[in-house]
């Protein structure tokens, strides 16, 4: 309901049922129009700081440490602000404090460092900077933001004034002397130091793939569930195990092949609570111990190849018969028939293989799938964490301008959109990721097979939004001949550096200008090999640098940030962090390059953002309903 589409004279009976519904939380002509006060005053707030991190992958030390030091924002913050008095080692240490505050006090007490001194000193300091930062906020945010326990007393140091200053200092001095007197200091210092970190970022998108390669998913998951605000784009390696949580058996035999073929099986055993016994025992007693794959790999993996085999040839219509490769091993030649090639198989010993019927799980097989699916379904801790993903995630996102997606948009080689069958209808471009997006949903809620099936597809499928390649698993574990683990990618991957390709893209999403961008993941840019992340003559952004340590040698660095503030977008290049306990006893942090996107002039305000759009939508509303209170259409409520 918009003011500029309002009729001109009475609102229909829609329009005065909501009109009446909204007195209920305005019910006086003073509390409507202290509102609108109140929020046209937030829309000429800046616009709050924006944080994009891509492609994680269980890297929880260097995700944490990104996070706590806002990708280099705090270290800014604290470079523009004490550059003057405070002499680089000091401004190293504050950063520190202000990283990993419990750890850094646990450590400079052991070395006898904090006296009173050193407390009040360091506590302004921080006082200070929470300050600066609390400016970019309304009043009323900063104090939800605040630690309960210390709410009155941080939002009486961050209150200073032109007038009386002076007065106030030596105020703001004594409340500091009287937190160390109490022994609270300690306390104090990491309330403010989560309160700055709070302030620094206003929202995180996270733009997929937390799971896999490294071996701490499961604590980044709980760091996410703790963020103050975030949206997350689901990637390939998330769909995989949000599927295999809704019990996709061929995402259950993926997520277990990865993570045996990556040597992580604790994310699953210790984390989650998914015991790998049964499939232990049973690839001990089926599997030769010598063979140049290990008993527990080959045995997932020729159970994952079976349930794929099963799936493909459940739904013809996903065009994926080409990876049917168990009925094309000739096992008395040794070899497999690949793309009109007959290629030697790097082993033999496939004694559950049934040349009669190849995709067919053995009993025994199947007893251990059955197990895994039950184990999988009674995690408590996988289901909360897979849970958090549907209720803050989707397949893509427009925000504020910008179009985030993990993966890619399905093209042709023309770089029109593909078209692609979903269960007996064609979709493309947006109506195909909305539809990938309400299959995902259908998947965890209903469990129907279908929709289980897809999940599996979104991991790995041949015109995968999420994934973008036809994914060669069994090439990559059976054969040898590297020439046939060449994976064909989407032509998005080389049609999108073509500026109208992504401004094409954009409208595609209802997006246009030359501050709209696309930002996806999933393909690290090698850097090392001069690969610039800004394509498309600036309009795609790709930020994965490889943030895994498993990427660094092929991208040259350790990951790529996002960060959009009032006054600029810039895009940070890190280089490989040393580890939280360097970063603790010897101020390591993660050193990153800048790279300026663009600027904004003047800087942008919560009006220029999807924010204010809703904002002053609520303003349309407010005037809308003092109108009816001025004609009588809608009775106030004055106590």
């Amino acid at each position: 309901m918009t003011r500029q589409n309002a009729p001109q004279g009475a609102p229909n009976d829609a329009e005065l049922r909501y009109l009446k519904l909204l007195a209920k939380d305005f019910p006086t002509r003073q509390a409507a129009f202290t509102e609108v006060i109140n929020l046209e005053a937030i829309l000429n707030l800046p616009k709050g700081t924006e944080h994009f991190m891509s492609d994680v992958h269980g890297e929880y030390e260097a995700f944490e440490h990104i996070l706590n030091n806002c990708s280099g924002v705090i270290r800014e913050r604290v470079e523009h602000l004490f550059s003057d008095e405070l002499s680089a080692a000091d401004r190293a240490d504050l950063c520190t404090l202000i990283y990993y505050p419990k750890e850094r006090l646990r450590l400079l007490g052991r070395r006898n460092i904090p006296d009173d001194a050193w407390y009040e000193t360091n506590l302004m300091l921080l006082v200070r900077l929470a300050r600066t930062l609390s400016g970019l906020y309304t009043r009323s945010k900063v104090r939800r933001a605040m630690p309960v326990a210390y709410a009155y007393i941080i939002d009486e140091l961050l209150h200073a004034s032109a007038s009386g200053e002076t007065s106030r200092h030596e105020y703001h001095k004594e409340i500091i002397r009287s937190i160390i007197r109490t022994g609270a200091a300690n306390d104090f210092i990491c309330s403010l130091a989560a309160l700055v970190k709070r302030l620094a970022v206003d929202h995180l998108h996270l733009i997929g793939d937390v799971f896999d390669r490294g071996a701490h998913a499961d604590k980044i998951m709980d760091r996410l569930v703790e963020y103050h605000s975030l949206d997350f784009q689901w990637g390939n390696h998330d769909i995989c195990w949000m599927g295999a949580a809704a019990g996709s058996e061929a995402c259950i035999a993926s997520v277990v092949r990865t993570n045996v073929r990556y040597h992580t099986l604790e994310v699953l055993e210790s984390a989650y609570g998914i015991s790998l016994r049964e499939l232990a025992l049973f690839a001990e007693r089926t599997y030769r111990a010598d063979d140049v794959i290990s008993p527990m790999e080959k045995a997932i993996s020729i159970i994952l190849f079976k349930v794929e085999g099963q799936l493909i040839k459940r739904h013809p219509d996903f065009d994926m018969t080409t990876r049917l490769l168990l009925d094309e091993m000739d096992l008395s030649h040794g070899t497999v028939h690949v793309a009109g090639r007959d290629l030697p198989l790097s082993t033999c010993d496939f004694p559950t293989v049934n040349a009669a019927d190849p995709y067919a799980l053995s009993t025994e097989e199947q007893e251990v799938m059955d197990g895994l699916k039950q184990a999988f379904a009674q995690s408590e801790r996988l289901r909360k964490h897979v849970g958090f993903l549907y209720e803050v995630g989707s397949i893509y996102l427009v925000s504020n301008g910008n179009l985030l997606f993990h993966g890619c948009i399905p093209l042709e080689a023309d770089g029109t959109f593909s078209t692609v069958i979903c269960e007996g209808y064609p979709y493309s471009g947006r109506s195909f990721m909305d539809f990938c997006d309400r299959i995902a949903r259908r998947a965890w809620m209903q469990g129907d097979q279908n929709a289980l099936d897809w999940m599996w597809y979104l991991w790995c499928g041949k015109h995968s939004p999420l994934s973008g390649r036809v994914v060669k698993t069994f090439e990559r574990s059976l054969v040898d001949d590297r020439s046939a683990w060449e994976e064909p990618q989407d032509p998005y991957f080389y049609a999108t550096r073509s500026s109208a390709v992504c401004e094409e893209i954009l409208e595609e999403f209802g997006l246009s200008g030359e501050h709209s961008h696309i930002i996806n993941g999933h393909k690290p840019v090698r850097a090392i090999d001069g690969e610039s992340p800004i394509k498309g003559e600036g309009r795609l952004l790709v930020i994965d640098g490889g943030f895994c340590e498993a990427y660094h040698k092929q991208t040259g660095i350790a990951g790529y940030t996002l960060i959009s503030t009032a006054e600029s977008m810039r895009i940070k290049a890190h280089r490989p962090f040393m580890g939280i306990e360097a970063a603790i006893e010897d101020n390591a942090d993660i050193l990153s390059e800048s790279t300026t996107i663009e600027r904004e002039e003047p800087p942008l305000r919560i009006r220029d953002s999807d924010t204010g759009v809703r904002l002053m939508e609520q303003i349309d509303c407010l005037h809308q309903l003092l109108d009816a209170y001025r004609t009588g259409l809608v009775k106030e409520r004055v106590k």
